[in-house]
């Protein structure tokens, strides 16, 4: 369901875009459902940010991005970076449904010989662009794939997920400081912004706000939206960059579409008793069919 022959990048009407919504809300129930199995089956994993950012990643591989899983490495495709790397859940489940790799071969998650790390490897599985894991790491990378496109003249966008509680790192200001100075027009960033990271909330850690203010103190173009909101996503990332990279505040909630994992710290990463586990697919599955 990616981008395809010729990778030509979306570009929707009134009506279109309705279609377009449609299959980024299927795509993303389909990939909370599959990804919480995975947590549930290999025993280990981070669910709570995998509910949080599914609609960000399902917004970016089926209704904004220009790929071709067919080539990975065509030089005139998109980049994304995963840069909140313990994520995978939700990463797999996008790469998997785009057509990087067997949908099969999600059930291998974190198995001993398996390509599906805990965390992303380039080496191992097309359509990762970069290793990530260790929080404070995406974002440089992804400035720095902004700025070979700009030296070379490229027409792709480079995008990036980065979570709230890595903003505390204090790379990722380094390199939003270089990237609003080069005018990376063609870089924008998401902050899965749900509040909490491991073990508390991000502002009783380590305050952030005013966010927005202060990445357009860096030179950035700002917008928040509501992260679940598939509509108001396609907006944002769709919108025209101007001349300076765009940051996206994507207010989410952490364990989206689990009652009990809902807002909660302590999901950060954690595995669903079988009791859990069937109640979350009831409930995702619910959800599925009130949309």
């Amino acid at each position: 369901m990616g981008r395809q022959a010729g990778m030509e990048r979306q570009v929707t009407g009134a009506m279109d875009e309705a279609l377009v919504v449609a299959t980024v809300r299927e795509r993303a129930n389909w990939m909370r459902r599959r990804s919480i199995r995975m947590v549930f089956e290999a025993g280990q994993g981070h669910p709570g940010g995998d509910m949080s950012a599914t609609d960000v990643l399902a917004t970016l591989y089926f209704g904004i991005m220009r790929y071709d899983p067919r080539q990975p490495n065509d030089p005139a495709r998109d980049r994304f970076v995963m840069s909140k790397g313990h994520c995978t859940g939700a990463l797999y489940t996008a790469l998997a449904a785009a057509g990087f790799f067997p949908e099969e071969e999600l059930a291998t998650y974190v198995q001993p010989g398996s390509r599906l790390n805990g965390h992303p490897n380039r080496t191992y599985l097309p359509g990762i662009e970069t290793n990530t894991g260790p929080l404070g790491h995406g974002l440089p990378v992804a400035v720095g794939i902004a700025i070979a496109g700009q030296i070379d003249g490229a027409d792709y966008r480079t995008f990036v997920l980065t979570g709230d509680g890595e903003l505390q790192e204090g790379s990722m200001w380094e390199a939003a400081m270089l990237a609003g100075h080069r005018k990376l027009d063609k870089l924008t960033v998401v902050v899965d912004r749900n509040r909490l990271q491991q073990g508390a909330r991000t502002e009783d850690t380590n305050a952030l706000e005013p966010l927005s203010d202060k990445w357009r103190a860096f030179g950035w173009n700002v917008s928040e939206v509501d992260g679940h909101d598939h509509g108001a996503l396609l907006g944002a990332l769709g919108q025209a960059q101007g001349d300076r990279p765009r940051c996206i505040i994507a207010n989410t909630i952490k364990g989206y579409g689990i009652s009990y994992m809902r807002d909660q710290a302590g999901w950060h990463h954690g595995v669903p008793s079988e009791e859990q586990f069937a109640q979350a697919l009831r409930e995702l599955a619910l959800s599925e069919e009130e949309a």
